[in-house]
């Protein structure tokens, strides 16, 4: 079988190289040249660990190739995948253009059978509409499946996700489908959840809202910490230990981000409301996320007296480290909120960069962690990136403006940063 993937942003450029990485031949489309040409070069638009080099050896080996001849792509490809972007409307509910979009090309393009398979994360019941909309495109009547693949890849570790997945979770209602798939994947080994469309495509959802819960909910205790002068790592490892609840995502920080968590909690929340069901434990992960990075900002605001004329120093712009992405990060709310307070901000990361809607005059973009330093009156740690634990921060002492040390992602040992001179303050960890 010959594979199509329709879209090659992170989700579609990662389907595309497991697939060829196992033996596949496969194709990536997009309406994006720019992508496109990058690609044929075996260059990444963003920055995964990993994944160039492997994209960069089966596009020169043949066996991967990119294109953005629609009609030609979906005529030739007997399996397509479909891995385009589902953005938040206003109203926190998916944007499905994209999919609608992809859809219709295929009803179009389609000369004979075609196995469709959904790996974008899609409201419940989306399989059902890319069955209306490729059969409302058609111009002549051809069969086609429709199936439900998600994917659950994290940002910084998609090639080892990918590579070795949790689970493979398949959602059909076609026995013919669910065998082409299993064979596209028979290389793999773990379990797999043979299942009906509506179910993987809310396993996805409860997946990833369950993870955010995680994080919300040391956020909110970490400031129960920080009034007893209680160490909340203390009571994350505590809690890890025990097999029911497991270490993952009980760090406390500055509250998630990215492409995922953020649109995917809301859309669960607003299809419960749709439905007349209230999701209230997520309702309240969104409202704790939205006002943890102005907790931190409190504690600087405090010490500062105000931030206006103040030089303010964010190390970090990405939501987490590994990657470039910068949707919905904690420190991008961070700047817009100092900036609004009139305050002077350096900022450093080693691989995101600002929007252009960012540009500021008070914004200084340095290119390193050092430069960003210079007359620091308060440092805020936005992205636990391992090169600023491995600054040496009794140097920078000497040419910050003041040491004052906000940790976001409480990265640091908060007695070795005071033993060097440093005022610091973490989140829930600093006692």
């Amino acid at each position: 079988m010959k594979i199509l993937i329709i879209g090659t942003g992170y989700v579609g450029a990662t389907t595309a190289m497991v697939f060829v990485e196992v033996g596949w031949q496969v194709t990536g489309l997009d309406i994006d040249a720019g992508k496109i040409e990058r690609l044929r070069q075996g260059r990444l638009h963003f920055h995964e660990p990993g994944l160039e080099d492997l994209i960069a050896k089966h596009v020169q080996s043949g066996r991967l190739q990119f294109t953005t001849d629609k009609e030609t792509a979906i005529e030739e490809h007997d399996v397509i995948f479909l891995c385009v972007g589902t953005p938040s409307l206003p109203d926190g509910s998916a944007d499905l253009r994209y999919i609608q979009q992809a859809a219709e090309d295929i009803g179009r393009s389609m000369k004979g059978y075609k196995l469709v398979v959904t790996k974008s994360t899609v409201p419940v019941g989306t399989q059902e509409q890319i069955k209306e909309w490729i059969n409302a495109a058609q111009q002549e009547t051809h069969p086609f499946d429709v199936a439900s693949n998600p994917e659950f890849l994290r940002e910084g570790k998609a090639v080892e996700d990918a590579l070795r997945p949790d689970r493979i979770v398949i959602g059909t209602d076609s026995q013919w489908a669910t065998e082409q798939l299993q064979s596209l994947y028979r290389s793999f080994v773990c379990p797999w959840i043979i299942t009906k469309p509506r179910t993987a495509e809310l396993i996805k959802y409860a997946s990833n809202s369950f993870l955010a819960t995680k994080i919300s909910y040391m956020n909110e205790l970490a400031r129960l910490c920080d009034e007893l002068e209680v160490n909340v790592k203390e009571i994350a490892e505590g809690m890890g230990l025990d097999s029911r609840i497991g270490s993952s995502f009980l760090q406390a920080g500055l509250g998630y981000g990215g492409s995922c968590f953020p649109k995917d909690v809301s859309e669960l929340v607003t299809t419960s409301r749709k439905h007349n069901v209230n999701l209230r434990i997520l309702e309240g992960v969104i409202e704790v996320n939205l006002t943890q990075y102005a907790y931190l900002l409190d504690k600087a605001r405090s010490r500062l007296g105000g931030f206006a004329d103040k030089n303010i120093t964010i190390l970090g712009l990405a939501f987490k480290p590994d990657t470039d992405d910068i949707r919905y990060a904690p420190a991008i709310r961070i700047i817009d909120q100092l900036l609004l307070e009139q305050a002077i901000v350096q900022l450093f990361d080693p691989f995101a960069a600002l929007p252009v809607r960012t540009s500021h005059r008070a914004v200084k973009v340095c290119s390193s962690a050092e430069e960003a330093l210079r007359g620091a009156e308060a440092i805020i740690l936005c992205t636990e990136w391992p090169e600023f634990g491995q600054l040496d921060w009794e140097k920078a002492k000497e040419f910050v403006g003041q040491p004052n040390f906000f940790d976001g992602r409480n990265m640091m040992d908060a007695t070795l940063m005071r033993g060097i001179g440093y005022y610091y303050q973490g989140i829930g960890s600093d006692h």
